[in-house]
């Protein structure tokens, strides 16, 4: 059986038809999600949310297929949960409807977030979140219809954080969406307290944070197939496009592509499923010398420039590029430790303090992964 694809159109038109409500625009992520419930902290999350707006796009399906394909086993019988997903412009949940054969799938659970907030995403205030369940042709034409689709209402706005959102992820196996970079911490703290599997997307910078670097030094979250040196392009609003036009260079903020501006960011898939490419030693040629592999001022490792020359016969605690992380075997190697201005695992200390733990002869280096040879 081949991967479908299918056209959005008629079943977008259709859940459009049949929900009375106006959906919330198209403004960044597959969903936005700020917490109104939270009072103060509610208030400082949406301001936050609204300055980086244009930092959450819509993923592309040519993206997710490429990098889903390689996790078809985990899916058989699971229910999966696209909980940052507006199904009008979502291509999770197109990807997970019109593959639902395909992949083997239980059930499909889409959350589509509602703001109260009208100026930020939407117009109208009485609008209601919804969210949708799928499961299966029930006509034999292997598309999903209105007919076959679930579409409930919610009695909140949809976020991730509220209860009702919280009993829904009770009941998926599998997690898969683009969720606000904005929020990545909280979101993937909630999927490990639930002990939830997942394959996200988020900011490459959020390797450095502490509890994103102690989830992949402990194996309990790492990078997905595809390699961090892939650019993942997001579908972007037109306003936001305009604005990219004016005042970045094509390359860095954005691409053109087929005459669509598409959004440029420093994404990368995060999971705990495991996929074969994992489990592939990286190569080793390079004998290691004092002079090309000095030792860190402020840290007691060599540095080792790029992932291609980690010597093939050093044992001791070697710096790594963080681009390292998507040749990880972790049979091959250990993650010992992340350094920057200080360390990942420990941040700050009286010790490192006023110390940047990657200089060498008094010149920084960029942010290593600290690993040592397992065999």
């Amino acid at each position: 059986m081949k991967l479908r694809r299918g056209s959005p159109t008629l079943l977008v038109n259709a859940i459009e038809r049949f929900t009375p409500f106006f959906y919330p625009q198209v403004i960044g992520s597959d969903a936005k999600t700020v917490n109104h419930d939270m009072a103060k902290s509610g208030n400082e999350n949406l301001r936050k949310a609204n300055k980086a707006k244009n930092d959450e796009f819509y993923t592309q399906l040519t993206d997710i297929e490429n990098e889903l394909m390689h996790y078809k086993d985990h899916f058989k019988g699971k229910t999966v949960l696209c909980n940052c997903d507006d199904p009008r412009v979502s291509n999770f949940f197109h990807y997970f409807s019109y593959n639902f054969e395909f992949l083997g799938l239980k059930k499909l659970i889409a959350t589509c977030y509602k703001n109260q907030n009208s100026e930020l995403f939407s117009t109208n205030n009485s609008e209601k979140a919804i969210y949708l369940e799928y499961t299966g042709d029930k006509d034999g034409d292997k598309i999903p219809s209105i007919e076959e689709i679930g579409i409930n209402h919610l009695q909140g706005d949809g976020d991730f954080r509220s209860k009702e959102c919280i009993e829904l992820l009770k009941q998926a196996d599998i997690v898969v969406t683009n969720p606000p970079f904005s929020l990545f911490r909280e979101y993937v703290a909630q999927l490990i307290e639930y002990d939830k599997k997942f394959l996200i997307i988020g900011n490459k910078n959020a390797i450095t944070y502490k509890e994103i670097f102690q989830l992949i030094k402990e194996n309990k979250m790492w990078i997905g197939n595809t390699p961090m040196s892939k650019d993942l392009l997001f579908g972007i609003p037109d306003n936001y496009a305009q604005e990219l036009l004016s005042t970045k260079k094509q390359g860095s903020g954005y691409k053109i592509e087929n005459g669509k501006v598409l959004g440029r960011a420093q994404a990368v898939w995060f999971t705990n499923m495991d996929f074969s490419k994992r489990h592939e030693d990286l190569p080793l040629f390079k004998p290691y010398n004092e002079t090309d592999y000095p030792k860190y001022d402020n840290y007691d490792a060599i540095n080792v420039d790029k992932t291609a020359d980690i010597p093939c016969d050093y044992s001791g605690a070697m710096g790594v590029p963080i681009t390292f992380l998507d040749k990880y075997n972790p049979e091959q190697f250990e993650i010992l430790d992340g350094i920057g201005r200080y360390s990942m695992l420990d941040g700050p200390t009286e010790e490192t303090k006023g110390k940047y733990l990657t200089t060498i002869n008094g010149e920084p280096k960029y942010a290593r992964v600290i690993i040592k040879k397992n065999r």
